[in-house]
């Protein structure tokens, strides 16, 4: 199970620092020792979501993890008007909904998958059984949190200061490395988002999306077709985002 999934982790490609800004937990499980990662697969209670299928909800308390075996899932927060806020995109090998489990508070936000997905369960008193005696899946967790606390640091700060454009740059700079798939040359990476999640993920309103979208498209950065997007001009885009 564990070795059919590319879990390598991501290089910054094409001058962009993506690390600062790409939320990692597909290093968590992979290469634990053979003993418990028997373990876990003999814990695992996988499940095939369709599209649109919710995962867990914001409010709600966690009863164990999530293992994203393969596809897409958006996780976000939403306003009181109903808004969504998108805050990342899981792909495989990711695991989901562990902060809120060491915490034992409720999940901080909601996860829906973006395609049909393949996702294990791992109870809750398995996967503390597992962490309270391997010290490597301790460190690797502990890891894990420092990062996505420093990418949510990097996250709040460019978005805060960027204007809609360089804040688009930098989601189409994020999401190429969320589906890429492995070996396969950024310029060819479709990013498959509807209009509304990419609004959502950038922070405006989707008629500011669609115009932005159209600009980059007549100035020759992006083509599209349908929901995809694919990148014609990284080094430019990476100019755009002015992320240093």
């Amino acid at each position: 199970m564990f070795n059919s999934i590319n879990f390598a982790a991501m290089p910054s490609s094409f001058g962009f620092p993506v690390d600062k800004f790409h939320f990692r937990s597909d290093s968590v499980i992979p290469g634990l020792p053979k003993t418990e990662l028997k373990f876990l697969e003999s814990k695992m209670v996988t499940n095939k979501f369709k599209k649109g299928k919710t995962v867990f909800s914001e409010g709600s308390y966690p009863s164990g993890v999530f293992y994203l075996l393969k596809g897409k899932i958006k996780k976000y927060k939403s306003n009181n008007n109903g808004k969504e806020q998108i805050i990342t995109i899981c792909g495989d090998g990711e695991i989901l909904g562990y902060p809120a489990l060491l915490s034992g508070e409720a999940f901080p936000d909601s996860a829906i998958t973006l395609e049909d997905s393949l996702v294990a369960f791992i109870p809750k008193d398995d996967f503390m059984k597992l962490l309270n005696e391997s010290p490597i899946l301790c460190n690797r967790l502990l890891k894990s949190l420092s990062h996505k606390f420093s990418v949510m640091e990097n996250i709040i700060v460019a978005f805060a200061h960027k204007t809609v454009r360089e804040r688009l740059a930098l989601s189409l700079l994020i999401l190429i490395e969320k589906f890429r798939e492995k070996g396969k040359d950024s310029k060819k990476t479709e990013i498959i988002l509807s209009r509304e999640d990419l609004a959502n993920f950038v922070g405006t309103a989707v008629e500011t999306l669609v115009r932005l979208i159209k600009e980059f498209k007549d100035e020759g950065y992006i083509e599209t077709e349908g929901k995809k997007i694919r990148v014609l001009n990284l080094k430019e885009m990476v100019r755009m985002a002015n992320v240093y």
